[in-house]
Order: C-alpha cells, then sequence, then structure tokens
C-alpha cells in the first residue's frame, strides 16, 4: 500500500491518549513498520518512517547487535548502505561490520538517540569484528571499543588505519550527507589524509558520544519531499576548527553557571502531521 503525498498531508486526528503520552513511548510500542511504502518523513532528529525494512540479523559481511532493542528498521537505502559499507571493510581488512541501532519500525523519538528517527541514521560499532557467527545472547553482551585517548586529546592504540579506510569509504559514499565521530577521530583523519583530494574530509564531524561507534547520516530520499534535508555543511574541511573539540571542549564547565533548562519530551504534535497517519496504520 502507498502513502500517497495527501494522505501524507492529511494525517489522522490523534487520540487524547496519544495526546497524553510521549512520542517516544507512542513509537516504541510499535514493533513493526506500516504496509506503506518506503518514506522517510521530516528531519533526522524529528520525523518517522513508513515502510521500514529490517535489516537481516546477520549477513555475509555483518551482523546486528543488541537484537533486543528492536532498532535495526530503516528506509531501504539505509539497509543498502549497510551492506555496501560492509563490503569496503572487508577490502579494508575486516571481516566486516557490528552494526548498531538504525531506527524503530515506524521509526519516531528512538531511546538513547536525538536522531535516527526516520530510517536514514546507522550506528556502525568501532570494534572490528572477530567473528560473524555471534549468537544473539553474545550480540547482547559484547561490548564496542572506544578509540579515544583518556584524556580525550588524540587517539588511542585502538584506531588503525583500517577505522580510516572504513570511514573514508563511507565519507566518498555519495548517498552520504555527514558522519560524526569523537573530535580525535576528526583530527587523525585530517593529518593521516593526503594534501590533495580532501573534500571527503568535510562529511567527518566531531560530535559527543561517538568514541565507541561512528555515525552515518545519509541524504533524504530522491522524490520523497516530506523528507527535510539538514543544513548545509560549513565551507571547507573542518581541520581548523575540529581543535575545539580537543581543546576548550574539556575545559571544565563554569561551576557558576546555571544548569541548563531541561528539554520537554517531545509530544506526537510536534512531529509532522504524517506521523500521526503512521503511527496509526495497522
Amino acid at each position: 500500500m502507498r502513502l500517497p503525498i495527501l494522505l501524507l498531508a492529511l494525517g489522522l486526528a490523534a487520540s487524547p491518549a496519544a495526546e497524553a503520552q510521549t512520542a517516544r513511548d507512542l513509537f516504541s510500542a510499535k514493533g513493526t513498520p506500516t504496509s506503506h511504502a518506503p518514506h522517510a518523513i521530516g528531519r533526522h532528529g524529528l520525523g518517522c518512517l513508513a515502510g521500514g525494512v529490517q535489516l537481516p540479523e546477520s549477513g555475509p559481511t555483518w551482523q546486528a547487535m543488541r537484537l533486543s532493542r528492536n532498532h535495526h528498521w530503516g528506509h531501504p537505502k539505509a539497509i543498502a548502505f549497510v551492506e555496501r559499507l560492509s563490503r569496503e571493510a572487508v577490502r579494508a581488512g575486516w571481516p566486516g561490520l557490528y552494526v548498531g541501532d538504525i531506527s524503530q519500525a515506524r521509526g519516531g523519538p528512538i531511546p538513547g538517540h536525538a536522531s535516527h528517527q526516520i530510517g536514514l541514521d546507522i550506528d556502525i560499532w568501532m570494534r572490528p569484528p572477530h567473528r560473524l557467527d555471534l549468537s544473539r545472547a553474545e550480540r547482547e553482551r559484547i561490548s564496542s571499543i572506544t578509540v579515544r585517548s583518556d584524556d580525550g586529546r588524540r587517539v588511542n592504540g585502538n584506531w588503525t588505519r583500517a577505522h580510516h579506510a572504513i570511514l573514508e569509504a563511507a565519507a566518498r559514499d555519495p548517498e552520504v550527507e555527514r558522519i560524526f565521530v569523537t573530535g580525535p577521530v576528526k583530527l587523525q583523519m585530517c593529518a593521516d589524509a593526503p594534501a590533495r583530494d580532501r573534500a571527503w574530509l568535510a562529511k567527518i564531524r566531531p560530535w559527543w558520544g561517538h568514541d565507541t561507534h561512528f555515525h552515518v547520516r545519509l541524504n533524504c530520499p530522491a522524490g520523497q519531499p516530506g523528507c527535510v534535508r539538514p543544513d548545509p555543511l560549513p565551507a571547507g574541511d573542518g581541520c581548523a576548527e575540529a581543535v575545539w573539540w580537543v581543546t576548550e571542549a574539556l575545559e571544565p564547565p563554569d561551576p557558576t553557571a546555571p544548569p541548563p533548562a531541561p528539554r520537554p519530551p517531545v509530544r506526537l504534535a510536534d512531529l509532522p502531521e504524517q506521523c500521526v497517519t503512521v503511527l496509526n496504520a495497522p
């Protein structure tokens, strides 16, 4: 069943019970996708997913981790990207990839993430797979590894040329919009990249909490106007600006500064109207 643009624009009225719950609660309760044609709706950090496709638990060059979360749903573009990048990982010398969260079955706000809501964000573990025949129980127990030093200023001994090669391959992929990594990884890649042919480095973006995995964000699919593109990346390769992440960003916070106001939970009404249709679909 297709999800026409007209139906997307109209949506369905949210019930009083739904209005009383957070969007995260509502979408987390939906363990299966809709039968619509795949459609990414809204922003990466404020939207939902119609017609989601599940990444197979295991493939020839990948394994999905933390299966109990049921967070391995995505737009078909995301599934194809995982398959494609996992083959690049083999070329770089790894057996493949361990894949973390993508999205929920119908997208929406997802526990532990500010984005991953429209099926176009993929977390890839920094841990090189030692096996690709892990049991479900092993996938719950095994954790990734950090590639950042204890002081947060440089990469540690876990960082390898294979990491660089896999991230470079991801950044060169035309479907990729940007990739989030820890600050030291950005700076190490800037140092190791040749002086020419550095445009792909602009997609490697430092961000908090990405020392054990890297986060790939894909471009909106063509022909899906309901998917909102992120703001364009700044000009340049971003290497000079990345120094902030290993200097000022690590300074202790001002003890006299008032604490930031807590963010209110996202409600269904905060999402695009089309997400009511996605939520209520059989």
